[in-house]
Parts: C-alpha cells; structure tokens; sequence
C-alpha cells in the first residue's frame, strides 16, 4: 500500500456516498509473486486507518481467502476467454518472452508484434493470448473529473494479453469480468490508468452480449496523481510506502489526504 491508494481509496468513497451507492472492497490475487499475507493484511489496516468502510467484500483475511479470492472465481474468467477466443482473427498466441517484448516494444511500450502473423495455435504450450487490436481502435466516454475523452486504444496499449503464459487470466481481463459480474457502476483510478480503462472498454465492445452491456452502464473518474516533493507520482514503483511513522509530509497525514480529496471533489 502506497500514499497514492490511500487517495483513490478516499476519492472513492468520496464519489460513492455522494452518489448513494454502495462501496465494494475487491482485492485482486491472481499474480501470485505480489500476494502475501502481511500484504493482505496491511490493506485492511489501511482502510481502518483512513476510516473507510466499506458496504460488500472481505471483512478480514480469513474471509478474503476464504470467499473472495480470484482463484474461486476462474469460471467466470475462463467463459469471457472462450467467447474472445471464438472471434477468428480476435486473439492470437505469442511466445515472445519479455526481454523479447520490452527490446521491440513500441510507443508506450506496446508489444512490437513479432507474434502477430505467426498464426500460432491458441493451445501452443507456454503461450500468452493477446488481443489483435487494430489500428484506429478508439473508444469514447465522459469522465467525472476530465471530461469527454476519445482514446486511442492501439496507441495506448496496443495488443495486449487476455491471458498469461500460466493459463490464468491477466488483469484486463479479469477485471472486466468482476466488474460485470459485481454489477459496478462507478469505477475511479488515476489518471495513469486512463490505457487499462481503454483497454477494457475496447474488450467488452468486441466481448459483446452481457460484458458490453454491463459494462456499458459503467461511469468512470480518472483523478491527478498524488505528487511528491521532486514531481514524481507516489507508488508502489517509486517506494512510497504508507506508513504512519514515516508520514512527515503533512499531505500524507488522513487529514491532509483528505484535504486534497475535498480540493478535487
């Protein structure tokens, strides 16, 4: 946990109670190397920190692993893959590995394409699956805070995984299932995130049926980042871990949190 979640944590809530609606805790677990207990457990010592409560989802850890976690949800994942990987031309399987990846990526860090015209069989063992995104793919809606955006999702994120070489589903997949699943209505992130946002209002268009319709009702916020004293963002990839020890700043403090959130809202 890092500064920045604490302000889109308090923005949401923020949004949500405004609104009337009902605030869900929903913890992703699928990548295994970034899952551990104490981590777990420091996210629900957060929110009880920045008094958040929350309406739907895990109480603790026992009940998150118990009840929530993504593994008990893979048939649903795994039902939104089937209906893309029916699409012909839709999917692809790349074995690119990903120093392959990262020295032909393009702008943004799209994948280079090096897979695209292989016609490798969806079933090719230790293979990703990447979504043939075409150019001029864009897609359009009205953001809480910025305004009507039209994004470029081939420039953005370019052919991106649906599924990683383990046969799990990646985020943008998984994602766009719970969201339709759960019935969520208000989704707010930081303004870095605006490509997943892309990347999964693309997917549901071309998903069709019950993921594009649910998805559709979805309203978005895309909120500055919170900034540290040398202009970079506050994150997990900068080390800016939230700790109420080492929080001299007093705009990490819960009340200068949620001053910022009261200049935003």
């Amino acid at each position: 946990m890092h500064a920045g979640n604490a302000l889109n944590f308090l923005l949401t809530e923020a949004f949500t109670r405004q609104g009337g609606g009902r605030l869900r805790l929903r913890i992703d677990d699928l990548d295994s190397a970034r899952v551990r207990p104490e981590y777990l457990e420091n996210i629900f010592a957060t929110l009880r920190w920045l008094g958040i409560g929350w309406d739907d989802g895990p109480r603790d850890v026992l009940d998150f692993q118990q009840h929530f976690s993504q593994h008990g949800r893979l048939g649903r994942y795994g039902a939104l893959l089937a209906a893309l990987g029916a699409v012909p031309g839709l999917v692809y399987a790349c074995t690119c590995s990903r120093g392959a990846v990262a020295a032909t990526a393009g702008p943004n860090g799209t994948y280079g394409g090096a897979c695209r015209g292989r016609n490798l069989p969806l079933d090719t063992p230790g293979a990703a699956w990447r979504m043939r995104v075409p150019t001029g793919a864009t897609v359009a809606f009205a953001d809480g805070l910025l305004g009507p955006q039209t994004l470029d999702v081939a420039a953005l994120v370019g052919d991106f995984v649906i599924r990683k070489k383990d046969g799990l589903p990646a985020y943008q997949t998984a994602s766009l299932a719970d969201d339709v699943a759960d019935g969520t209505t208000l989704i707010v992130r930081g303004a870095d995130l605006l490509p997943s946002t892309a990347a999964q209002l693309w997917l549901a268009g071309v998903a069709g049926g019950a993921w594009a319709a649910g998805f559709s009702e979805v309203r978005f916020v895309h909120h500055p980042l919170l900034l540290g004293p040398d202009g970079r963002k506050l994150s997990k990839s900068q080390q800016t871990p939230l700790d109420r020890g080492a929080l001299a700043d007093a705009t990490l403090t819960v009340e200068g949190l949620r001053a910022q959130v009261g200049r935003w809202f």
